[in-house]
């Protein structure tokens, strides 16, 4: 395992700007680059959510919104840092981010609320995670995936997991107590308990290259099917704003309570694919980790919460569905063009195996 720790860590530079998708994206961008957002923006994007037939699914929408929270994370190629608050763009921001909530409540069966102690507010997650029927990717992979929908599967997962976990980090300063040290020691493991080489998103970079695919962070949102943007624009709404702190709560536990086992399955995949120890040492951590993390989550961080403030139980409740169901609506999209013999990507894959990484720096 010596070669494991020699992995190389990334210093990510923004991303580069996608390409439009649509009438609403196109003027985004061209205000970004320009430097001059202003309230029109706000009306092209209540156009847009009145013409799309699916929110969630609506490709200018969501890469739309994709855009403006990556001002709040590492930027963007050419788009000056100062726009990150500009008053146009939050404008437009807040219309967006109301269609996009109001389309998962939509969707989101909404569970019944147990007690609100530690104890019943775990339990009643735990079921909620392992009466889950969504499609099984991990299963898929595991039992029938080939090289070309293993690179897919990555590429899938390049824009949350190469900033691993940073949108559920949003919550720490608005959590206290056994909550907040619940949700610390979690993004602790997250990112390396302090060794920048065992960040989650430094070994999935690792992952990316030992399938030879470009490891800088962006370098596929154009390849991107919209509900994969919607899933990860759903998780930074719910961590951007304070009101939805139980939500991005309940996301995150549910996200750790369905981690281990198929990160089990992921990498029996990628092992029956010929893969080695470079490309599964992102899905072996995280079957111990996840284990770990699922009680944290699940009692202390939840559980912990919902007893300090009894009224964010219903929120906490919500987020996990939301992230059982929006998921699992990426994970049906896959795997049913999958099943159709298509790509599962908005823009299939060049097959030159060939690695790249001209986005990122290298960190001995």
């Amino acid at each position: 395992m010596a070669v494991l720790d020699a992995a190389e860590v990334l210093t990510q530079s923004p991303m580069p700007a996608p390409e439009a998708r649509g009438p609403l994206s196109a003027a985004l961008l061209d205000a970004l680059h320009a430097g001059t957002p202003d309230a029109a923006l706000r009306q092209a994007a209540v156009t847009a959510v009145a013409q799309a037939d699916d929110l969630l699914t609506d490709d200018d929408v969501q890469v739309a919104l994709f855009v403006l929270y990556e001002l709040h994370y590492g930027g963007v190629r050419g788009v000056a840092d100062d726009l990150e608050w500009d008053t146009a763009l939050l404008a437009a921001r807040a219309v967006l981010e109301h269609a996009l909530e109001q389309a998962v409540r939509a969707v989101v069966p909404v569970p019944e609320l147990p007690e609100p102690t530690a104890e019943a507010v775990s339990a009643a997650l735990f079921a909620l995670a392992a009466a889950d029927s969504g499609p099984s990717v991990s299963r898929w992979v595991a039992r029938k995936a080939d090289r070309a929908q293993i690179r897919e599967f990555l590429v899938q997962k390049t824009a949350y997991t190469l900033k691993e976990a940073d949108p559920h980090s949003w919550a720490i300063p608005r959590l206290s107590g056994r909550a907040k040290a619940a949700l610390v020691e979690i993004q602790s493991d997250e990112y390396g308990g302090g060794r920048p080489k065992r960040m989650h998103s430094a070994i999935f970079a690792r992952t990316l290259r030992a399938a030879g695919l470009d490891d800088s962070y962006g370098a596929y949102v154009d390849h991107l099917p919209a509900i994969t943007l919607g899933a990860l624009n759903m998780m930074s709404m719910f961590g951007l704003h304070r009101r939805l702190r139980g939500a991005i709560v309940g996301h995150l536990a549910a996200f750790e309570m369905t981690s281990s086992i198929p990160s089990k399955l992921y990498g029996d995949g990628f092992r029956r694919n010929g893969f080695d120890a470079d490309a599964t040492w992102y899905f072996d951590e995280h079957v111990e980790a996840d284990a770990v993390h699922e009680q944290i989550a699940g009692r202390d961080l939840a559980g912990g919460l919902v007893e300090a403030d009894p009224t964010l139980l219903a929120d906490v409740l919500f987020g996990a569905a939301a992230c059982l169901t929006v998921e699992g609506m990426a994970g049906a999209q896959l795997l049913s063009s999958w099943e159709a013999g298509q790509s599962s990507l908005r823009r299939p894959l060049a097959d030159d195996g060939a690695a790249t990484t001209t986005g990122a720096t290298r960190v001995a």
